[in-house]
């Protein structure tokens, strides 16, 4: 194996094409455990801090097309779908900070639950301070407690959808495609929620494959 495979990074998504090139679903779930497994394994061995900063900002750098080719066909409950589903959600905090910020705080507001401080963001939070949150989450699934780090994930997804339910409610009469934009993003939301906090509980029963 050549030096530049040695460390746990993504593999351009060239490499690839011999294992998806089949579309054979066998050989592409078999590709997703294996690269999610060694590469949690192999950053959390190395304790390298500049491997997990650039796991961090895969994203900014390189985009999701990488990513989505070897994870986001993974059931929901699955370590590399739980690995897709946190960089999907690390991904549209980046893309857009002032609407997940406005999200979080409506949220916030609302919700008469823990998971504010699950989550781990004060408020009012400024846009830049909710990607710092989101890259901290990440950053816990691949150095800290993977468990905790799916959970604090799951509550900012719950945060966040109920921002995006109650502004959809605000707009209902007066901009009916713009609350149709925040329903379907609060449904989406919920829906990572769900999957997240499973495999929180999947992961610490050793279950989360």
């Amino acid at each position: 194996m050549s030096h530049e495979f040695s460390k746990p990074v993504f593999r351009p998504s060239g490499t690839f094409d011999r294992l998806f090139s089949s579309e054979d679903p066998a050989e592409v779930s078999r590709a997703a455990h294996s690269t999610a497994t060694t590469l949690l394994a192999r950053v959390r061995d190395e304790e390298d801090p500049a491997v997990v900063e650039r796991l961090i900002s895969f994203t900014d750098s390189h985009g999701i097309d990488d990513i989505a080719q070897l994870w986001a066909r993974s059931p929901a409950k699955s370590l590399p779908g739980s690995l897709w589903r946190l960089y999907l959600v690390q991904l549209s905090i980046h893309d857009d900070p002032r609407t997940a910020s406005l999200l979080y705080e409506r949220g916030h507001r609302e919700l008469r639950t823990t998971d504010p401080l699950v989550a781990g963001a004060r408020t009012p939070v400024a846009p830049d301070e909710l990607v710092a949150l989101i890259d901290t989450i990440l950053r816990g699934a691949f150095t800290g407690d993977f468990a905790l780090a799916l959970d604090r994930a799951a509550a900012f997804c719950r945060v966040q959808a109920s921002g995006a339910t109650h502004l959809a409610d605000d707009y209902e009469t007066t901009e009916p495609d713009r609350a149709t934009a925040f329903t379907t993003r609060a449904l989406r939301l919920s829906s990572f929620a769900d999957d997240l906090a499973v495999a929180a509980r999947m992961w610490r029963r050793d279950e989360l494959i």
